[in-house]
């Protein structure tokens, strides 16, 4: 039975959304688009046109909203749709237009069209299909052949975004939506200049049961006012970033739940989102979108004065003007509460605390606490909250109380407080809504965790008995005494760990491409780890940067259930003298070491601090953050992917230490990595029994193996058996040349990729390298190397072929607006697989790096070890995806220019190879370009300025800057290809020569 074709696909898909009541048109270019535009705004602007007196808009009305509508990017466009826009009319009158409406979703016009070209001066493009609203393409949809990759209709977005959206009338700025399928897989996700793969979302029902087919999707998401309504109140606008963020399915059916319970008017909830689910997103969502409801007089957004940093507050108030204030001014929440235009509010729980309870702003607030209130608690489960929550209750009787949290409180994990034993459902009610982490887990929101323990306590500490005849027996601990507190926390132990950690860190941060977190039993073993961290970076032993923070209070619980104070502890009172003092040091080495000028005493300074240390973590500038319990939950860190462990954890605390690993970041990291030091293992089983199990439909075993990565030695047998089945395709790097057929070249790339994704996970166990080098698992480490120089051949032969394939007309072609030559169904597959190549890229392979090995290469006297340092340099060269490009370029300078370097009296290697090099580079970059006018009779100078300027921009010049540079011009006919080759050549040049020299320091 034939397989549906794309174009077949694309045909049904539009005779599906006809039956939803789109109207089809057959719109084919982009000037017809735009005429269509004047159409449908007139239609749904009928009423404000017949105010003035108009049935249409004038031409010369048209122009001014074609030329308002053509400004600003992509989030400027984002705003305009939402807004009226302003026309003058001839006679000094102004009519408001609306473009797309907002609170009314359904009322909006929808129509489909599919293959509209826009073209360009140097560019042709041909879209899918398009969804319009009110005449604006809304929604692009890029649809691939069944057994083709998504991601494949992903890149062919990209491609369309960086070339041809902003051509011509800019219309196609005003995307909202991209929708991506192959007919089994679809994915959403929103318009933004710089797009990203792994932030794009399959659609689920409310239950996260995932809605993939093409067909369902469509009957389901396409549908006309839930499609609208997606735009209109389920994308956000991210002011900071200046980027638009979509709501995933989860995150909408949460707030749609709260929406409706605030509707009925009575009721409280939570909402259980496993941690890293984006559950400020969310609450901040339903905060907004209730700010609008005009039976509600205040919504109040009540978070953790920690959480409340700088980052925050200017994003809270991008969404709400002066809605935050980051001060400790009670008196300025009480004026927004007093404020009837002041409908949401976003403020700490400290201070709205304070501003019901202290007698000097109670009887301000007394005018106002009849009125209908919404609080939505951004985290359920803070100390203070049990008093705060009845306090809040009783002070005002018509509200309703929502919250969230990403590990709830049951029976089976309550701890006996002050307040007594409160569930989360005590206090909030029942769940609304349900996403844990196994949901997560499987629509990769959230990574795996690999759970690896280390016994460091029979390493170091035994009995040793001496009998009689003086000869001495060692015998390790009985498991009582290994964990006991002298144990546990003895210096020898602690430097074992410390030297463990400082072995294995490079692994398990992918030689620190990441960063990790460390969390100790108490402050008193916190110190014995950083002074110890600290003598051995002295000597020598290390170069890691090490930063902390810590609470100054006396006393500490040895273990942690997350469900105690993490607020900023006061600096000014209550306070241990020694540790406040030993913090004081640990701020100051932190001062010398970022140019900073931190105090511990002072509380303004130790938070400065704080919120300072959070933003270093986060942009990866601290390698190793040493804690007790401070950052161990509501800190967001994607760049984090390493826990290490000397603490006992349970239950809510374990899952959110957990959890400080496993945003999602790039396709390398691809899970969190926990290293304990305890033995956690059934307190870890335990806790994911109670939060990864929402329905207890599954077993606690298929529970866990969906959360934690299988240990290191089930995935090395994994590894040995793919390395089999790669072998078996290709049983020698040799035989990869002898795949002639697209389908046996196909089977290599897919197999060699699993190969690739496998030991990306395993590079992150320390023992892996060695295991490798030992020959036991089928292949060796250059092995490895030579299968993947053949897999990115293979790669650049596709992409070539496939750029060959586009310049070819089919053999009906007549001119006009035809496309290549489709694709067969193999090409098909082999032009949209997605390669992974960041799972190749190696940060420490640099031009640096290479000349360093030069360096070395140029002392070498003996040939025969000369010969095999030359292989090794273009070995790794042809390996690595981003120098590949640059390897007969460091052939040419190894084989005619290293023996010509000469060494004056007080130069060294390091030196002159550098200088040499760059010198080279020039040199032969200049040889190119002049081969370049030769070969086109072109204007050497022009031409050159222009390539400095891509070199610059990014941006090629266009086929015809590049033609009027020749002397003599190619018949049209030609004008395309010729200008196409110059492109290309340019291209080629940048590939080898540009980031090639480097600076010396």
């Amino acid at each position: 039975m034939a397989t549906q074709s794309e174009i077949e696909m694309e045909k049904a898909l539009v005779a599906q959304l006809e039956t939803l009541g789109y109207e089809p048109l057959d719109i084919r270019n982009e000037r017809d688009l735009v005429a269509n535009l004047k159409l449908q705004l007139e239609k749904h602007n009928k009423s404000e046109l017949a105010k003035a007196g108009a049935t249409g808009l004038t031409d010369d009305e048209f122009s001014q909203v074609l030329n308002k509508l053509n400004r600003g990017d992509i989030f400027d466009r984002s705003k305009q749709v939402r807004k009226r826009l302003d026309v003058e009319r001839s006679d000094g009158s102004v009519i408001y237009l609306e473009l797309f409406d907002t609170r009314n979703w359904c009322q909006n016009i929808f129509q489909v069209c599919r293959q509209i070209t826009n073209k360009s001066a140097d560019n042709h493009s041909r879209y899918d299909v398009t969804l319009l609203i009110n005449g604006f393409p809304m929604v692009q949809i890029e649809l691939k052949a069944r057994g083709s990759e998504i991601r494949a209709a992903f890149d062919q977005i990209v491609r369309y975004r960086k070339k041809s959206y902003s051509s011509n009338s800019g219309i196609f700025d005003y995307i909202q939506m991209f929708i991506i399928s192959n007919g089994v897989d679809t994915r959403y996700f929103a318009n933004n200049k710089d797009l990203s793969y792994q932030f794009t979302f399959e659609w689920s029902d409310i239950e996260n049961n995932r809605i993939n087919r093409l067909s369902q999707f469509t009957e389901v998401f396409m549908e006309k006012c839930h499609l609208s309504k997606m735009i209109a109140r389920y994308i956000v606008q991210h002011e900071t970033n200046r980027a638009l963020m979509m709501l995933r399915p989860y995150q909408y059916y949460a707030v749609e739940k709260i929406l409706e319970r605030v509707k009925l008017g009575r009721g409280d909830g939570y909402i259980w989102h496993t941690t890293g689910s984006g559950k400020t997103l969310t609450s901040f969502k339903s905060s907004q979108l209730l700010s609008n409801d005009p039976n509600v007089d205040k919504v109040m957004f009540v978070v953790d004065r920690r959480d409340l940093d700088y980052q925050t507050a200017l994003e809270f108030n991008a969404f709400s003007a002066d809605s935050v204030d980051t001060t400790e001014n009670t008196e300025k929440l009480v004026k927004q509460l007093t404020d009837p235009n002041c409908r949401l509010i976003v403020t700490t729980i400290q201070k709205l605390n304070a501003a019901i309870s202290k007698k000097q702003f109670q009887e301000k607030c007394e005018t106002v606490k009849d009125n209908k209130f919404v609080f939505i608690f951004d985290e359920c489960h803070r100390s203070q909250f049990g008093e705060t929550h009845q306090r809040i209750c009783d002070f005002f009787p018509n509200r309703q109380m929502f919250g969230f949290t990403g590990t709830p409180i049951f029976d089976a994990n309550v701890a006996n407080t002050k307040y007594g034993k409160r569930t989360t459902e005590h206090l909030f009610g029942q769940a609304l809504h349900k996403y844990v982490i196994t949901d997560a887990i499987r629509d990769r929101n959230v990574l795996r965790f690999s759970v690896e323990y280390r016994d460091m306590v029979n390493v170091v500490i035994t009995e040793t008995t001496i009998a009689a005849d003086g000869t001495k027996t060692s015998t390790q601990l009985d498991t009582e005494a290994a964990n006991s507190k002298a144990v546990l926390e003895s210096s020898a132990r602690i430097e074992k760990v410390v030297d463990d950690i400082i072995d294995i860190h490079g692994a398990k941060t992918h030689g620190r491409e990441y960063n990790s977190m460390f969390c100790v039993a108490s402050v008193d073993v916190l110190q014995t780890y950083y002074q110890i961290f600290s003598s051995k970076k002295a000597a020598g032993a290390h170069d890691l940067k090490i930063a902390t923070i810590f609470s100054c209070a006396p006393g500490e619980a040895d273990e942690f259930s997350g469900v105690s104070d993490q607020d900023l502890p006061d600096m000014s009172k209550n306070v241990d003298q020694s540790r406040l003092q030993f913090l004081e040091g640990c701020i100051a080495d932190y001062n010398a070491m970022y140019g900073t000028s931190y105090v511990a005493n002072d509380n303004k300074s130790f938070y400065d601090y704080y919120k300072d240390l959070s933003k270093r973590v986060k942009r990866k500038e601290v390698d190793i953050l040493l804690v007790v319990n401070m950052f161990l939950t509501g800190f967001d860190a994607p760049r984090l992917n390493t826990l290490y462990a000397d603490k006992n954890l349970k239950h809510h605390g374990l899952i959110q230490a957990y959890s400080r690993t496993n945003r999602v970041f790039d396709a390398k990291k691809s899970h969190g990595n926990v290293v304990s030091y305890r033995n956690l293992k059934d307190a870890t089983d335990e806790a994911l029994a109670i939060f990864a199990n929402k329905n207890a439909k599954s077993s606690v075993d298929d529970v866990i193996g969906t959360v934690i990565m299988q240990p290191y030695e089930d995935l090395v047998e994994v590894f040995r058996v793919e390395v089999e089945k790669l072998k078996a395709i290709a049983p020698d790097v040799d035989a990869v040349d002898n795949l002639i057929k697209e389908e046996d070249q196909l089977d290599f790339i897919v197999k060699f990729r699993d190969v690739l994704r496998l030991q990306n996970t395993l590079k992150t166990f320390s023992q892996f390298e060695g295991d490798l080098d030992k020959g036991g698992l089928g292949i060796d480490e250059q092995g490895l190397l030579d299968y993947q120089s053949k897999y990115l051949d293979l790669r650049e032969d596709i992409e070539a072929a496939e750029r060959e394939r586009r310049k070819v007309k089919p053999s009906w072609y007549a001119g006009g607006d035809s496309e290549p030559e489709p694709p067969s169904p193999i090409q098909q597959v082999l032009f949209g697989i997605d390669f992974q190549i960041e799972l190749i890229k190696r940060d420490e392979i640099t031009v640096s790096y290479i000349l360093g090995l030069i360096e070395k290469l140029k002392d070498q006297s003996n040939e025969k070890k000369f010969a095999a340092g030359r292989d090794m340099i273009l070995d790794v060269l042809q390996s690595n995806p981003d120098l590949r490009s640059k390897r007969d370029l460091f052939e040419t300078f190894i084989d005619e220019e290293l023996d010509k370097l000469k060494l004056d009296e007080n130069q060294h290697v390091e030196g002159i190879v550098i200088t040499k090099f760059n010198e080279f580079v020039d040199q032969e970059k200049h040889k190119a370009l002049e081969s370049i006018c030769a070969e086109f009779s072109a204007d050497c100078i022009k031409l050159k300025e222009l390539y400095q300027d891509f070199v610059y921009r990014g941006t090629l010049p266009d086929r015809n800057t590049l033609i009027n540079l020749l002397s003599v011009k190619p018949k049209i006919t030609k004008r395309t290809e010729v200008g196409d080759a110059m492109r290309e050549r340019f291209v080629a040049l940048a590939d080898k020569f540009e980031d090639a020299e480097i600076e010396r320091d």
